[in-house]
């Protein structure tokens, strides 16, 4: 990975932590995610005359990134009802970079060094220990939180792959994740008219501040992600945004109060060795 795509994937990171801090911190989770796609769709539609539509060939990858997002986000809404950030965000993301990393090497043909590999088993392993023992002081985290994280993960790593293969077919990965971002916001805000109606509408524009900051940062953390995954190896650029548990951890220790424990301070020195891992790779 060149330094410039190294260092970029590192700012999406922090990116994504913090619009996820502010999904955490809104009382309504599912008026807050979709606030945050309609803002980035906004942002989108902005950009759709300066970017080249995707081609026929990367719209199937397309409709089906569409899917696994939408799963994505209905899923993360529920895990944030149930726990923590700094418990909910680690586990979410932690199982999605070895997913990934075994579906491109068998599938793709797309494996990666020893060092490097070694770098995505640590980093994995150091998020799960920040969420298995990074929450507040219970012996064992919420069992829903829990299931609802795993399964976020999963769409996860579903939508990753499925981005990755996509943005490369597409030729653009600028033109593909506008049409993207585009499309994902008009799917939730048709899936919140249909839960909630007008009152939605009057509930989003409320806070519509704090919704379009997050917003934008989602849409700069995604845009960089998949631009990377058109340049390097997608299971190391998944990996290496992973290192967003880092940020959301500072986040919910300053912003969110939630606690400094030992084990989170031991589980972010096992994800930064595997960045180094990574990195060298």
């Amino acid at each position: 990975m060149e330094p410039l795509v190294f260092v970029a994937v590192l700012s999406a990171a922090m990116l994504h932590a913090g619009w996820n801090a502010v999904v955490k911190v809104g009382a309504d989770r599912l008026l807050a995610i979709t606030l945050v796609a309609v803002s980035g769709a906004a942002a989108a539609l902005l950009a759709v005359p300066f970017v080249t539509p995707p081609p026929p060939s990367a719209w199937p990858w397309l409709g089906t990134s569409l899917l696994f997002h939408t799963g994505y986000k209905l899923f993360l809404a529920q895990a944030y009802r149930t726990g923590d950030l700094g418990q909910v965000y680690p586990i979410a993301r932690g199982s999605a970079p070895l997913v990934v990393a075994v579906v491109m090497a068998t599938a793709f043909g797309e494996a990666l060094s020893p060092s490097a590999a070694t770098g995505v088993g640590l980093l994995a392993s150091g998020i799960w220990l920040m969420s298995l023992r990074g929450g507040r002081a219970q012996a064992r985290p919420d069992l829903r939180a829990l299931a609802f994280a795993l399964g976020t993960s999963l769409f996860i790593a579903s939508y990753t792959i499925t981005d990755g293969i996509g943005a490369r077919t597409s030729g653009s990965p600028h033109g593909y994740t506008v049409w993207l971002f585009l499309f994902d916001g008009l799917v939730m805000l048709t899936i919140l008219l249909a839960r909630r109606g007008r009152e939605g509408l009057a509930a989003m524009r409320a806070h519509w501040r704090g919704g379009t900051a997050a917003g934008l940062m989602s849409v700069g953390a995604y845009w960089i992600v998949i631009w990377a995954m058109t340049l390097a190896p997608i299971a190391l650029v998944a990996t290496l945004r992973e290192t967003s548990v880092l940020f959301a951890a500072a986040l919910s220790v300053v912003v969110l109060k939630e606690p400094l424990t030992r084990w989170r301070t031991v589980s972010a020195c096992i994800i930064v060795a595997g960045v180094v891992l990574t990195r060298a790779g």
